[in-house]
């Protein structure tokens, strides 16, 4: 049996298995053992699931994953997110869409914050949501900005999901996370920009508040202004020690989780019920990206003892005679039917063993490379049919906003996202200047 046809029967069983309901690292590590098992024997096989444990194990940038996740947990489950609304809202209401550039901006720094866009997705619909409406902001409009804000929260760092990323693509998380600032920043402007041009051209879609309401004490402004910018404080006191070398990428996100952790305790929100439910959560999520990753190496090092990868670059660039570009191109249409039914983690370890080492034979960089997918892969999140947000946004949202308003109100987001992602894609130093710049100091 040839390689190319191995490779081909790996994936169609998992594909399968996936398809049966079963757990994304289950059936990806199943596929990796018997694979290993049947080409090379019980010593192969054996020896393959445990090098993968032992390479994780030693993988020291991993200890960031559950400090980022605790620090998220701390700041939502304490509602310090809350506070960010009610800034936005006394700061930014007076404008004709205000409110909805500022659950923009709650957005950008929920991601800051958490590193997952089902963390930004669940406190924008259950704290800017309500309020929008109440106020009598166009439901289209709205429940695309959530939607599309919480795009951000794999790709403003600390992305959880580029951390997945550096694993399997044996990339410096650093990197990767100072090469998603730009771009997170970017597509978070162009949100608003195009949130702005809509409720100028009409102001029913984002109503200003009343004077009534925006009749605010100066005292009162300031001191919710302080409140808000308090995770901003938390964010910088991690990021600017590691940005100028003083610290780490792990002591960083140690000073974020104790950061939090104290913030809570400050405000006096850190009850027992938000510390067991912050650590239960941190455990839950680390847990399962632990064997997500374990999964993947394992599967990744079958495809490297097969040669797969060098066997399928020579079918795209030698047989179809494909430029680097176009099967490049191909490889981000493949991540956008696929996000039709496979959430982000579980697109990146199916195709990682395949897409990764490809894209750095074709010689394309792969911190780049990880912008990319990280903004595909929401795209392919909010693509109707079966897009992953659509349904999330129906079961958070409430009764009188249905799935045909969910599915009216994302297209001109999606497009907005097509845009930055083929500006990403033209200028590639929109991703790759920050982390130059900082790891060339």
């Amino acid at each position: 049996m040839s390689y190319e046809l191995i490779a081909i029967l790996m994936f169609s069983t998992m594909m399968l298995m996936l398809l049966t309901g079963q757990r994304v690292f289950g059936a990806i590590g199943f596929v990796a053992v018997m694979a290993s098992l049947l080409l090379w024997g019980d010593r192969g096989g054996y020896d393959l699931g445990f090098s993968a444990a032992m390479k994780l194990m030693k993988w020291y940038p991993l200890l960031t994953l559950p400090m980022f996740i605790f620090m998220g947990y701390v700041l939502s489950e304490s509602k310090i997110a809350d506070d960010l609304y009610k800034m936005f809202h006394v700061w930014m209401g007076g404008l004709n869409g205000g409110l909805a550039i500022g659950t923009i901006g709650l957005m950008v720094l929920i991601s800051a914050m958490n590193g997952l866009s089902v963390a930004g997705m669940a406190i924008g619909s259950t704290i800017a949501l309500p309020e929008l409406l109440k106020r009598g902001y166009d439901k289209k409009m709205v429940t695309g900005v959530i939607q599309a804000g919480s795009s951000l929260g794999i790709l403003v760092p600390p992305s959880v999901v580029l951390v997945l990323y550096a694993m399997i693509a044996r990339q410096p998380v650093g990197q990767l996370w100072l090469a998603g600032v730009v771009p997170g920043l970017m597509m978070a402007g162009m949100f608003i920009l195009y949130i702005v041009v809509r409720c100028k051209m009409n102001p029913a879609l984002g109503p200003a508040l009343s004077p009534e309401e925006r009749n605010v004490p100066r005292e009162e402004k300031m001191r919710l202004l302080r409140a808000g910018l308090l995770p901003l404080g938390i964010f910088a006191a991690m990021m600017v020690p590691f940005v100028n070398g003083w610290t780490s990428l792990v002591e960083s996100s140690a000073i974020g989780a104790l950061t939090a952790f104290a913030a809570a305790i400050l405000k006096g929100r850190m009850t027992r019920e938000v510390f067991e439910n912050s650590v239960r959560n941190t455990l839950g999520i680390s847990c399962m990206f632990m064997w997500i990753i374990l999964a993947a190496l394992a599967f990744g090092a079958v495809f490297d003892g097969l040669g797969a990868v060098k066997a399928i670059e020579s079918v795209f660039t030698e047989k179809l005679g494909l430029s680097p570009w176009m099967i490049l191109i191909l490889m981000q249409l493949s991540f956008i039917l696929m996000g039709t039914f496979l959430d982000d983690t579980a697109m990146l370890v199916i195709v990682a063993p395949l897409y990764v080492p490809l894209v750095g034979e074709l010689g394309f960089d792969l911190i780049w490379y990880g912008v990319l997918y990280t903004i595909t892969t929401q795209i392919a999140y909010m693509t109707p049919p079966f897009g992953y947000n659509l349904f999330l946004m129906r079961a958070m949202a409430p009764p009188e906003v249905t799935l045909r308003d969910i599915y009216g109100s994302i297209l001109p987001f999606v497009l907005v996202m097509t845009l930055a992602l083929a500006t990403i894609m033209i200028f590639p130093q929109i991703a790759l200047w920050l982390p130059e710049y900082v790891y060339n100091k």
